[in-house]
């Protein structure tokens, strides 16, 4: 007698198999998502973290405003700031800028002080105002993007 599977072993085998992958892809699309959400999330506390910080830096050097909108450098009474963009997106307020992308999960930019974060190739704007140093979000996804 010969030491081999049989074609129902076989077959029952490969069912379990199928059900399983049935199982797990839609699992590991919505880990993505969550994912995806989880990373903005994070990204825009340490923003929005990060915009206060700079704040609280200018007053101590007796300016009241926020970091304005640019890609640049300014000078106040001799000392140089950095506007919201120097460097890359964000890189006025971050250690590190941010890499630009338009993909899931990624942020892009549309325009000086308007920003695109996408989560399922949805656009969610966050607009930045520098006159109260608000980082506020429209989109589908905001509820799930900001407290």
């Amino acid at each position: 007698m010969k030491n081999a599977f049989t074609m129902i072993e076989m077959i029952f085998v490969i069912v379990v198999l199928g059900i399983l992958a049935a199982i797990a892809v839609p699992k590991f699309a919505a880990t993505r998502t969550d994912a995806e959400i989880t990373k903005g999330r994070a990204d825009i506390s340490a923003i929005r973290s990060a915009i206060i910080t700079e704040r609280q830096a200018r007053l101590i050097v007796g300016s009241n405003s926020y970091i304005p909108i640019g890609t640049g450098t300014y000078t106040v009474n001799g000392a140089t700031y950095k506007q919201i963009d120097n460097g890359g997106l964000f890189g006025g307020l971050l250690m590190y800028p941010i890499t630009s992308s338009a993909t899931n999960g990624h942020w892009s930019s549309s325009a000086s002080g308007t920003y695109i974060f996408k989560v399922l190739n949805t656009d969610n704007t966050f607009t930045y105002n520098p006159a109260d140093g608000t980082f506020t979000c429209v989109g589908t996804y905001c509820s799930n993007l900001v407290d």
